[in-house]
């Protein structure tokens, strides 16, 4: 221990060859790491909240069907429509407005200008 007495009151000058590192990047070294790939992102998707389709009573099923008998392409609506969701079990629900291209009776849907289609069956509210 002796030997190193006179090292004490030295004063630290940092090193010569390289330059000092910021804090930021010193900092970086002891981030955390992901040790299992893809599971936050797995815990995301289990925390994402979904709606689940409502069911319509069959008053508000007539009065979507009056609203609909009414339009008439390139009327510009405003449509409420479900949108089911492709990784779990329920969905959204979307607001989107638009002029019409088509009403296809047969397939059951609404064609907008921007070639989007909506089923019928999944529209909560026209106006």
């Amino acid at each position: 221990m002796d030997d190193y007495k006179n090292l004490i009151n030295y004063e630290y000058i940092g090193p010569r060859r390289h330059a000092k590192m910021s804090i930021y990047d010193r900092s970086a070294q002891f981030a955390p790491f992901a040790a299992l790939n893809g599971y936050s992102d797995e815990v995301a998707e289990t925390a994402r909240i979904t709606d689940e389709k409502l069911e319509l009573a069959e008053d508000e099923k007539n009065i979507i069907n009056e609203k609909l008998i009414k339009l008439q392409p390139n009327d510009e609506i405003e449509i409420i429509y479900f949108v089911k969701d492709n990784r779990k079990s329920g969905g959204k629900y979307i607001t989107k407005k638009g002029i019409i291209k088509k009403i296809d009776y047969i397939k059951k849907s609404i064609m907008f200008t921007d070639k989007i289609n909506i089923l019928i069956s999944n529209i909560l509210d026209i106006k």
